[in-house]
Order: structure tokens, then C-alpha cells, then sequence
């Protein structure tokens, strides 16, 4: 998917599939890891995740770059049981923001896991996330219980959407 400059954006940017450990996916994740770190004090580390999980048609990684190759952004999905689908490491660089791309990504990986058969999708973000909060909101996500085992209801915050 290619978009071109419009109102609001600075430049254009392409969104392609890409494998997990990617040198430009994991350049991000170091950016997510980090930024999640300086926000509570600990994250999930994106290395523990097994590179299988994002492989179609399982699942999905995507990756957003400007024209001259540079990352600005990734998220992928992957099948948490046969129809629902788990949203993971949503992440846009911050001099990338305010250009919708973490609602490009998100519709992208929504519309890859139904054209797959999941019939929902699940999410976590953190508390302190508003921006990602808004963002899940604003798409039709609503809370639910976590779902993963061991998640502290202060910090972590589960959503979910039909699709």
C-alpha cells in the first residue's frame, strides 16, 4: 500500500509485509521496548516473541517506511484461537505521528485477519498509552478482561472489536 502526501502528512510512505526480525522491524521494536520502559518501568521484550507467530497465513507483520527507506512505523496480527485475532507491537516512531499511520496499519492488519477467517480482534495497551487508548477507541475497540494471564488491571488495558 502506497500513500502519497496530503493534508497533514509530510511525506509519502509505503506499508509492506515484512518478517518480524527485519534489521528496520526490529530498529522499531527497540523503539517500542524502549518508550514502553520509560512509561512503567518494564515491557514485554519483543525478542521473547517467536518470529513464526507473524508468518501468513497465521498471521502478519507490517512495515511503514518514507521514500527514502526510512521506518516510520509496524504492527502485526496473529491468530490467538481459529477466529480472533491478536493485534501486536503497534508502534509509530514519534516524529512520525499525527499522520494517521497507526490507523493505516491497524485497518490494514484488521482487514489481512478477516480476509484470513478471524471474526474479532484483541488487543493491550498500556494506561499511560492515551494516544493508542483513542486510537483503539476511535476504531471501535471497548474493554475487556485481560486475557492474559498474570497482566496487573492498573497498568494493562485489553480490548477487543468484532469485525
Amino acid at each position: 500500500m502506497t500513500h502519497a502526501t496530503g493534508p497533514g502528512l509530510q511525506s509519502a510512505w509505503t506499508m509492506t509485509p515484512a518478517p518480524y526480525d527485519d534489521p528496520e522491524v526490529q530498529q522499531l521494536l527497540l523503539g517500542l521496548y524502549d518508550e514502553q520502559r520509560s512509561m512503567y518501568g518494564f515491557a514485554d521484550d519483543p525478542a521473547d516473541t517467536p518470529i513464526s507467530q507473524f508468518v501468513p497465513p497465521h498471521g502478519l507483520f507490517l512495515l511503514v517506511q518514507d521514500e527514502q527507506g526510512n521506518a516510520l512505523g509496524c504492527g502485526g496480527w496473529w491468530f490467538l484461537d481459529t477466529r480472533t485475532a491478536e493485534i501486536k507491537r503497534m508502534y509509530v516512531r514519534p516524529e512520525a505521528r499525527a499522520q494517521s499511520l497507526g490507523r493505516e496499519i491497524l485497518l490494514r492488519l484488521e482487514a489481512d485477519a478477516k480476509l484470513r477467517g478471524a471474526t474479532c480482534t484483541q488487543l493491550e495497551t498500556g494506561v499511560a498509552n492515551i494516544a493508542a487508548l483513542a486510537l483503539y477507541r476511535a476504531q471501535g475497540y471497548t474493554p475487556i478482561t485481560s486475557y492474559r494471564p498474570g497482566r496487573n488491571p492498573d497498568v494493562n488495558r485489553a480490548l477487543r472489536k468484532d469485525l
